[in-house]
C-alpha cells in the first residue's frame, strides 16, 4: 500500500514538471511567432529565450519522514539589442543608425517612444513621421520640411538634417545606459518609462542616410526554433498524458473498482 501511495506521489510531481514544461515551451513558441512577426520590421530587435528549474517546494514521499527538493523547468526572455545589417535603399529620407542609440518619436498620447526603425516618410504637414505616422522629433520638437521647396533632404553623420541650405533640426538620438530596463511595444518601438533605463543623448551614433538597418534575428533560424518549441511542448504532452493514465489506474487497483 504504502509503495502505491508513493508511485501515486511520484506521479503527482511528474503531472506538475510535465504541466511547467508545457508552459515553458508554450512561452517560447509564442516568443518566435513575434520574432518572426517582426522580422520584416526595420530595426526589430529579436528576443531570446532562456530556461532555468526553479524551487517548488518540498515533495514528501509516502512514509511521512523524508522528502526531496521539487525542482520545475521556467522560461524567462531578454532582448537581443546587437547591430543589425544596413541595407542601401537610396530614399533621402531612410535613415540608419551606427552605435546604440535609438530614434526619438512623439506617441498620440504626447509621450516619447524609441525606435531603430528609420524607414521615414513625410506627412501632409510636411512633418518627417515614423510608417505609422508618429512624428520623429529634434532636439527643439518635431522636424518639419517647407513642401513647396524641392531643395533635396540631407543629413549628416551626427544627425543634423537640412532641406537645401535650410537647417531644419537636429535628430534627438536618445542612448541608454540600462537597455534591459526599456519595456518593448508593437511596431518596434520602446517605451523608457523605467528611470532605471538611463536615457542620455547620444555621443557615439552615427548617422546613415539612404539606409535602414534590418533586423537583427533570422527568419529560418526562427522557424527552426519553432519546429524545436512544438516538438518539446508534444513530448511533454504525451508524458503529462503517460502519467495521468498511470496514476487513474493506480487509483482503481488501490480502490478495487474496475
Amino acid at each position: 500500500m504504502a509503495r502505491s501511495l508513493l508511485n501515486v506521489a511520484c506521479m503527482d510531481v511528474s503531472l506538475y514538471s510535465s504541466a511547467a514544461a508545457m508552459n515553458a515551451t508554450e512561452r517560447w513558441q509564442d516568443m518566435v511567432a513575434n520574432n518572426l512577426s517582426a522580422s520584416s520590421i526595420p530595426g526589430a530587435r529579436q528576443q531570446e529565450i532562456s530556461f532555468s528549474a526553479v524551487q517548488a517546494g518540498m515533495a514528501s514521499t509516502a512514509d511521512g519522514f523524508n522528502s526531496t527538493n521539487l525542482v520545475i523547468p521556467s522560461a524567462g526572455t531578454a532582448t537581443n539589442f546587437k547591430q543589425g545589417e544596413l541595407k542601401n535603399t537610396g530614399s533621402n529620407l531612410d535613415m540608419a543608425l551606427e552605435g546604440p542609440g535609438f530614434f526619438t518619436v512623439q506617441m498620440p498620447d504626447g509621450s516619447k517612444a524609441y525606435t531603430r526603425d528609420g524607414e521615414f516618410r513625410l506627412n501632409s504637414q510636411g512633418q518627417l513621421t515614423t510608417t505609422q505616422g508618429y512624428p520623429v522629433l529634434s532636439d527643439s520638437g518635431p522636424i518639419t520640411f517647407d513642401l513647396t521647396n524641392s531643395a533635396p533632404t540631407t543629413v549628416s553623420s551626427d544627425g543634423q538634417v537640412s532641406q537645401g541650405i535650410d537647417i531644419k533640426g537636429k535628430l534627438a538620438i536618445t542612448e541608454f545606459g540600462n537597455l534591459k530596463a526599456l519595456t518593448p511595444s508593437d511596431g518596434g518601438f520602446y517605451q523608457a518609462d523605467n528611470i532605471t533605463a538611463q536615457a542620455k543623448s547620444s555621443n557615439t551614433t552615427n548617422v546613415r542616410q539612404g539606409f535602414v538597418e534590418e533586423a537583427n534575428g533570422s527568419p529560418s533560424l526562427a522557424m527552426a526554433s519553432l519546429l524545436t518549441s512544438m516538438r518539446m511542448f508534444e513530448s511533454n504532452q504525451k508524458v503529462m498524458q503517460m502519467q495521468s493514465d498511470r496514476m487513474t489506474k493506480t487509483i482503481t487497483d488501490l480502490s478495487g473498482t474496475s
